[in-house]
């Protein structure tokens, strides 16, 4: 019977349901007018208390602003030390460092690349350009004839193999990623 009991007496707060079950009941009409009285009575006393505990948490409030202002302390120092401790916190996750360290290398790669992308076309622009001794790049050669040039052909192909390497790398890269999870 006890266990009953205690299954009626719930501990959890009402939720939305269970509080507009509760305002649309009448329960007045089940009171007699003496318990109706001591309802209210309370009513006001719990009001009062609350007011009471409200303004004792502002009192409060105050008395700590004034306690901070007197250490120098003020809402920027605050959100600074808020932001640092936050960053700090981000950067010693794991998923931190090992997007740190993909990038790292994803740049180092690209780095590579781009001056392997550079280094060919200088070439190119030097191999033209001791080609067509007083024409522009323009008069020198057409560009369905500049793709068929040998020097052409070896800068798409260091492209597409440094475009391959990176895939390829990302792919390595992912698959360890996930194997270590």
């Amino acid at each position: 019977m006890e266990a009953q009991a205690q299954g009626l007496l719930e501990t959890e707060p009402l939720q939305g349901r269970d509080e507009d079950a509760v305002t649309s009941a009448d329960f007045s009409s089940m009171l007699s007018e003496e318990e109706k009285e001591e309802l209210k009575a309370e009513l006001v006393q719990l009001e009062d208390e609350i007011t009471t505990l409200r303004q004792v948490l502002s009192a409060k409030e105050r008395h700590l602003v004034e306690i901070k202002q007197k250490l120098g302390m003020n809402l920027m120092n605050e959100l600074k030390q808020n932001f640092s401790k936050s960053w700090h916190d981000m950067q010693t996750t794991t998923a931190y460092k090992k997007t740190h360290e993909t990038l790292s290398h994803a740049g180092q790669k690209a780095t590579a690349a781009f001056s392997n992308v550079g280094t060919a076309i200088s070439k190119k622009f030097g191999d033209m350009r001791s080609h067509s001794i007083g024409y522009s790049i323009r008069h020198s050669i057409s560009m369905p004839a500049m793709r068929n040039s040998p020097t052409f052909k070896s800068f798409e192909e260091r492209v597409e193999t440094t475009v391959t390497s990176l895939k390829v790398f990302f792919r390595r890269r992912s698959y360890e990623e996930a194997k270590e999870e």
